[in-house]
């Protein structure tokens, strides 16, 4: 197996189930034959679909995608809560949802749209005291964590399916979208969606669709970046230019502007008070710089291709 040939860029991935995003960084390292590869956001081992990887260079981009609005399908199961939140946690409670109505439903959707406080799911990655919060979760210990504001951008239901358990407990499958900010936990969405309902709730599948402007449409699976069962990882590679203009504000810089970038010196900002980093790029089309126009002159806040770097 040969990695020759792969450069800089960004390699959107549909992440298996099973797997965390760790596991798939260590594949993609091999594949990339390259230890610089990171990722723009986790996602838990059950779910699946988009996770956006920096390789080499790439990696100077992935800063500018973490807070990116994410997109998501999922099925939440109502009438039942778990530990977790998710379908990998035990069972801690829940109540007979089979009576529960399309507009019941609806209402408590539309009470958890729009910009939230959520509480993160205990089981999450936050830390508490230097400790990740599902670290003490699962040593045993009871963990509150503060709510925080997030925005549901969309929150639809598709399909309703109601399901008599083995015990005869009856619980309500809804197929959902949700377009959500960067922080929000699908998990949550579940678990407040059952509690609004007062009978608990859990996500029972999770697939990622959309990281900013990445969709599904883009992104390969493991076995199509392997170069003995696909057609390898540089065939799928987005390069740098491409994912700097793919992920942020462009700005075409003429040579003198370029050069002085490429020195780490400051040009005059295109558009001051700009909020949004910048995607400088040289005359011939080269990233040169991600660039902070919110003051008159515009600072690099990383510089992709420094002066005399081939």
């Amino acid at each position: 197996m040969s990695a020759e040939g792969v450069g800089d860029g960004l390699l959107v991935v549909d992440k298996p189930a099973g797997w965390t995003s760790h596991d798939v960084v260590a594949r993609a390292r091999r594949l990339c034959g390259t230890r610089r590869v990171g990722h723009a956001g986790t996602l838990d081992p059950m779910a699946t679909g988009v996770l956006v990887l920096g390789v080499n260079r790439g990696t100077k981009l992935l800063t500018f995608l973490v807070g990116s609005d994410k997109g998501y399908a999922a099925t939440v199961r109502l009438g039942r809560s778990t530990l977790t939140d998710d379908a990998e946690g035990e069972v801690t409670g829940g109540a007979d949802a089979g009576s529960l109505t399309d507009d019941q439903v609806a209402s408590a959707v539309r009470s958890l749209t729009g910009p939230v406080q959520q509480v993160p799911s205990a089981v999450s990655a936050i830390k508490v005291d230097g400790r990740r919060s599902y670290a003490r979760v699962r040593a045993g210990e009871d963990v509150e964590l503060a709510a925080r504001p997030v925005t549901v951008h969309r929150f639809d239901v598709l399909a309703r399916r109601d399901v008599v358990l083995d015990d005869g407990h009856r619980v309500v499958d809804l197929d959902v979208e949700v377009e959500v900010s960067s922080g929000t936990y699908v998990r949550a969405l579940a678990r407040d969606l059952g509690t609004a309902l007062g009978v608990g709730g859990h996500l029972t599948a999770l697939r990622r669709t959309r990281v900013g402007g990445f969709t599904l449409d883009r992104a390969a699976t493991l076995e199509q970046l392997d170069p003995d069962a696909g057609e390898g990882a540089g065939a799928h590679l987005l390069a740098l230019a491409d994912a700097a203009r793919a992920t942020l504000p462009a700005r075409d810089l003429d040579e003198a502007e370029a050069r002085a970038l490429g020195y780490g010196q400051r040009v005059p900002s295109a558009e001051p008070g700009r909020s949004s980093p910048v995607a400088a790029f040289s005359p011939e089309g080269v990233l040169v710089a991600v660039l902070d126009e919110s003051g008159p002159t515009a600072r690099a806040r990383v510089v992709l291709a420094p002066a005399g770097q081939k």
